[in-house]
Parts: structure tokens; sequence; C-alpha cells
């Protein structure tokens, strides 16, 4: 094995001696004169030097007896086999994720020989999205055995910090809707808000998801799979009416991306004054107008995707799980509580009630 650091001398004399560090070129005086002295320092740093990288020599040998490719895998290698294994949208999340230049620090490193300080770096370089794909990408290689340890440890990841996100209002809805000429797109934010569902599964809600007869909308959802059925009441019914009766809803919102949709969504509040929201906040909303209005968690976990002990448990009994709709719960609401008007006075305890002659 090649010595990164060698001795040289300085000067006729020969009383200057000076440490070469052979892979940067640094020259560094080692202070003293006395050339044996000089060398068994140079020694001790090429020793130094010299046995972690045998140590790492010796693992890569015995890991490389359940694992040829242990010494060669790169992280974009790891990125390839991950991205493989994803489908449709979650897919082009993780390749979009893996074009973050952040990401070029580690890229072509060996898996194996990755220290905590390139992670960190990578961090430190990229945004919120590059820490939350990373700590799955290094998770995802400890899973698969291409690490034998974490490289950096669970409790010293930094923490992610999410931008502040909130709810639609009902008043910045009705300006969304109010200035909002293209039929579709009118119909398609009023789904939004009676419905929750995220921006894609609306987008691509066909007749087919439609039971008139049980008044329900069914459908499996895009990023997890998992099965929403909800049923809609008078308002949703005119807005599933007034759209086409063909295999599509939305036949032109459909055909948008996720970015496309979003891009005019956020155009549209700008013109009418609405800010810090996005397509998602709908599902806030939704989830926050449940909550106030007492609808049941379970289903309104079912309604948004959410997992729910309750769900499983129906699931395992070959039930089927119908959803109320929303309008009616924050109608009940409204009326709930009534003033009592000249209710009769009750009697304390002991004091005799008195009887209608």
């Amino acid at each position: 094995m090649k010595t990164r650091y060698r001795l040289i001398r300085r000067g006729l004399r020969g009383r200057g001696f000076y440490c070469v560090d052979t892979n940067t070129g640094k020259r560094t005086s080692l202070g003293i004169s006395n050339e044996s002295d000089a060398r068994q320092i140079v020694e001790a740093k090429n020793q130094a030097e010299r046995q972690p990288m045998l140590n790492l020599q010796i693992a890569k040998a015995y890991l490389a007896g359940t694992d040829s490719g242990i010494t060669t895998r790169t992280w974009q290698h790891v990125f390839d086999i991950l991205i493989a294994g994803k489908q449709g949208a979650n897919q082009r999340r993780w390749e979009t994720a893996a074009k973050d230049k952040a990401f070029d620090g580690i890229r072509h490193q060996v898996v194996i020989e990755t220290q905590g300080e390139k992670l960190l770096k990578v961090m430190h370089l990229g945004t919120v999205s590059t820490n939350l794909y990373l700590r799955r990408l290094h998770n995802f290689a400890l899973d698969m055995s291409w690490l034998p340890w974490p490289i950096i440890p669970k409790r010293q990841w930094p923490k992610i910090k999410f931008k502040s996100k909130r709810a639609i209002t009902g008043e910045e809805h009705e300006k969304i809707l109010a200035g909002e000429r293209n039929p579709e797109l009118h119909d398609y934010y009023e789904l939004l808000w009676h419905l929750g569902g995220s921006q894609t599964d609306m987008a691509l809600l066909t007749a087919k998801d439609i039971d008139w007869a049980a008044r329900t909308i069914s459908y499996a959802r895009k990023k997890t799979g998992s099965h929403a059925t909800i049923h809609f009441g008078d308002t949703v019914a005119e807005i599933l009416r007034a759209r086409p009766n063909q295999e599509l809803l939305f036949p032109m919102i459909s055909c948008w991306n996720e970015s496309d949709r979003a891009s005019i969504f956020s155009r549209r509040c700008k013109l009418v004054g609405v800010s810090g929201v996005t397509l998602h906040s709908y599902r806030y909303s939704w989830a926050e107008r449940a909550k106030i209005c007492g609808y049941p968690e379970r289903f309104a976990q079912l309604a948004l995707g959410h997992n729910s002990k309750a769900v499983h448990r129906a699931y395992a009994k070959n039930a089927q799980v119908t959803l109320p709709p929303l309008e009616e719960y924050e109608r009940e609401h409204a009326q709930k509580i009534v003033p009592l008007v000249n209710a009769p006075r009750r009697a304390p305890i002991g004091e005799q009630q008195p009887v209608n002659a």
C-alpha cells in the first residue's frame, strides 16, 4: 500500500526536515533537525493513515463474501434500484428528487465508504426535500443490508422543518369561485371543497366511480392505493350532474400534471387576492370543517385516505364502509344548539314540587 506521507530535507546542511502529503502536495515543517526523530514522526503519520484504511479493506473482504457488489455499489445505484420499485406518481417524484444537484457530492461515492460528513454536507446544500429523500435513501440501503450500520445515527439527523400550511377558508373559496369562468375548473374546485380529496384523485374521477343508486363516490387513491368511499349530498350531486356523462368527469384537467394544476390555481389565487394556500389546502380545510362540526374521526380518516384501526377491522370482516356526507353534519351542527326559553325551574333537593291542580 502506497504511503501518504514522506520525509524530505531542505537545505544543504540538512538541518530542516519536512513532511510532504503526497495527496495534496502540502509541505509541513516538523520543527526538528534530528533525522531519526523526523522519520519516526512521518512513520507515525503513515501508520495512523494506514490503520483505518486497512480496517476498511478487511471489512470489505469479509462483506464481499456475501455481497459481491459491496466494493462498487454507489448511491446512484441505490437510487436506480429504489426508483425501479416505485410506480406512477410516486416513481416520478423519486426521479425528480434523484436529479437534485445536492446529491452530486455522493452520487458516485461508494456506499460502504461514505462518511457522515458527506451526508451532512448534502443536506446543507439541499432543501427540506433533500433531507427527506436522503433519509429514505439511507434507510433503504440499511434495509437492503448494503450498509452494515447507520452512517448517521437516527437521533443525529437534522430536524425536518416544513413550511407552515393552512386551510382555505370559506370566504377565500368563494373568492376563487367568483371569478372562475371555466366551468370545468369551477366544478373541480367545488368538488375539492366538498370531498377533501387530493388534486390528482379528484382530477381523475370517472363516471364509473359514481354510484347514483347509493349516492356514493368510490375510488382508489393514486398515492397510497387505499380505497375511499364517501356518500355525497345534494350539493355534490348537482356538481356531478353538471359534468359530462363520459369516462372522465374532468377531461381537460385530467390531462394536466400536478405542477400544471398547481400553477393555474396559484394564478387564480393571485388574481383574487388569496395567498398562502395551495390545492392541498383543500384537504386541510375539509379536515378542519369535519372536526368543527363533530364529524366522526374514523369517517374523516377514511374519507381523506388515512389509516384507521376501525377501517382495518371493518375490512377484516369484509364489511363495506360508506361515509355520510359532510354537508349533512354541518347542517345538523348549525341546528344543534337551541336556546332554552322560559324553561321550568328545577326544585332543589328536599323541596316539594308544585302539583298542578
